[in-house]
């Protein structure tokens, strides 16, 4: 074992992130006002783990000014949460706002300045709203692209002044990949026409709120906008040549589909070229691939949990099944690999390195950072001391050895902005519910949604106020 110590620059972000729909609850939302997630507990809350779905979420929506002086406490330099557009919003299609839940964001934002924390908003974080989804079948609608450009500018007319990080989207492959790949959730539908056409006009809104942002000015008093990606980084099973392929596959269905429009302003014609030859449908322009062109992002926020590992296909694809990017991998699990057994993921710290040496070599090292990272662990409270404080070191391990990689990364040239940890609090997520907890805070279900520190917040409060790292790492032959 080797103690490591490392410098944390001065302006490198410690934050943490979270969404609206995880952590408001449903209070004040009116009748119509329902997003995707809401609409799909509605429909099966029987597949949430124990029945908890975003109805109550956190109450951050009542408790906000509650949470942010536990930011505070815990030292956030940063704090990145969305938008919900599906609350913003009386009417998606005239563009008409709710006076009320801007009023709330308001406060939200000038109680988060006043307290010393950063503001970073994204616009959605699969809160397209239901009535969308279920009338235009969501993104998958051109009609949709144009709401949603309307729905931005409202917000930045009324908060861009006073907030300058901006985000498009979080994890913009994720919903379309559960419901259109994968069947896996409402309303399970496997079409990849649709995946890809949900893909394309995520692409095109993002590029489209850009030029909206620019053409406003926000970007010359110092306002940045940029978009959240999830880029797995993928390895292959082995050195062998198809299992190589297997992983550059993959990473061009999954992760170059946006990283590509985002960064380069064009989608790889490879991709192109494979979706044709398997006779994927989705409706596309030349004008449309020219606005993706002549706008991409200021920055990227990238959320990384795990290493993501596949090999070659071993079977044949079944002529009466359509196409699926699975046509060319398998999905492969390390044998002896380390992981977070509540969780099912792996754990590897160094997927943060690699990522950053990708950035670096592949996307002209545009600035960027860690938008998530965390450890969620079932049933915490058997790690109650006799004071009632979860002693989470295992989380203090995972998030000190991803910001070493991380550090490691941008003293070697990588420009990478900071590190945000998911999340601040334990919070709701999609089917899982509060089963994972991965908040400084504890939020207690049997006592009121009652917030408590746990270890690790006063451990990163003193991470931010020596911007010292300390670490032992496993390095010793035994």
């Amino acid at each position: 074992m080797s103690n490591v110590t490392v410098t944390i620059p001065k302006d490198f972000i410690l934050g943490a992130a979270a969404s609206a729909w995880q952590t408001e609850g449903w209070s004040g939302k009116r009748a119509g006002q329902d997003s995707y997630l809401d609409l799909w507990y509605k429909q099966d809350r029987q597949v949430w783990h124990n029945g908890y779905g975003p109805a109550r979420a956190t109450e951050f929506y009542h408790r906000y000014r509650e949470d942010i002086a536990l930011m505070k406490q815990c030292g956030l330099t940063h704090y990145r949460t969305s938008i919900n557009w599906s609350r913003f919003m009386l009417d998606y299609e005239q563009g008409i706002v709710d006076e009320t839940y801007a009023a709330y964001v308001d406060s939200v934002i000038d109680e988060l300045l006043r307290q010393g924390i950063t503001p970073m908003l994204c616009l959605e974080h699969y809160e397209l709203p239901a009535i969308l989804m279920e009338k235009y079948q969501g993104w998958a609608s051109k009609q949709v692209v144009e709401w949603f450009v309307t729905y931005a500018q409202a917000v930045f007319a009324r908060y861009a002044h006073k907030v300058k990080r901006w985000f498009v989207f979080n994890e913009p492959i994720v919903v379309q990949t559960r419901v259109y790949l994968d069947a896996e959730r409402y309303p399970y539908e496997q079409n990849t026409g649709t995946w890809m056409q949900w893909n394309h006009h995520k692409n095109l809104a993002t590029a489209k709120v850009i030029a909206c942002f620019r053409a406003n000015g926000h970007h010359r008093d110092g306002g940045r906008i940029g978009t959240i990606l999830n880029p797995e980084v993928t390895y292959p099973r082995s050195h062998a040549a198809h299992d190589v392929e297997a992983a550059r596959l993959y990473d061009l269905f999954f992760n170059r589909v946006f990283l590509d429009p985002a960064v380069k302003g064009e989608y790889p014609a490879e991709l192109l070229a494979l979706l044709e030859k398997h006779q994927v449908q989705w409706a596309y322009t030349d004008d449309e691939l020219a606005v993706i062109r002549d706008n991409r992002v200021d920055e990227l926020g990238i959320n990384l949990y795990f290493p993501h590992r596949v090999k070659a296909p071993e079977r044949a694809w079944h002529p009466d099944t359509p196409f699926h990017p699975a046509y060319y991998y398998e999905h492969f699990a390390l044998p002896g690999r380390r992981m977070n057994p509540s969780r099912g993921w792996e754990i590897q710290p160094k997927i943060i390195y690699d990522m950053a040496q990708r950035m670096t070599k592949e996307y002209g090292n545009i600035p960027w950072f860690v938008a998530e990272n965390g450890m969620g662990v079932e049933n915490e409270a058997r790690f109650k001391n006799s004071d009632g404080v979860i002693q989470d070191h295992y989380r203090i391990d995972f998030i000190a050895e991803h910001l070493y990689w991380t550090l490691k990364a941008r003293e070697e040239g990588a420009n990478c902005q900071g590190y945000m940890l998911w999340a601040f609090t334990d919070n709701v997520s999609p089917m899982n519910a509060f089963k994972n907890r991965y908040g400084l805070i504890e939020i207690d279900l049997e006592q009121e949604r009652a917030r408590r520190p746990k270890a690790s917040a006063g451990w990163f409060r003193q991470l931010r106020d020596t911007r010292t790292l300390n670490l032992m790492l496993d390095d010793e032959d035994k």
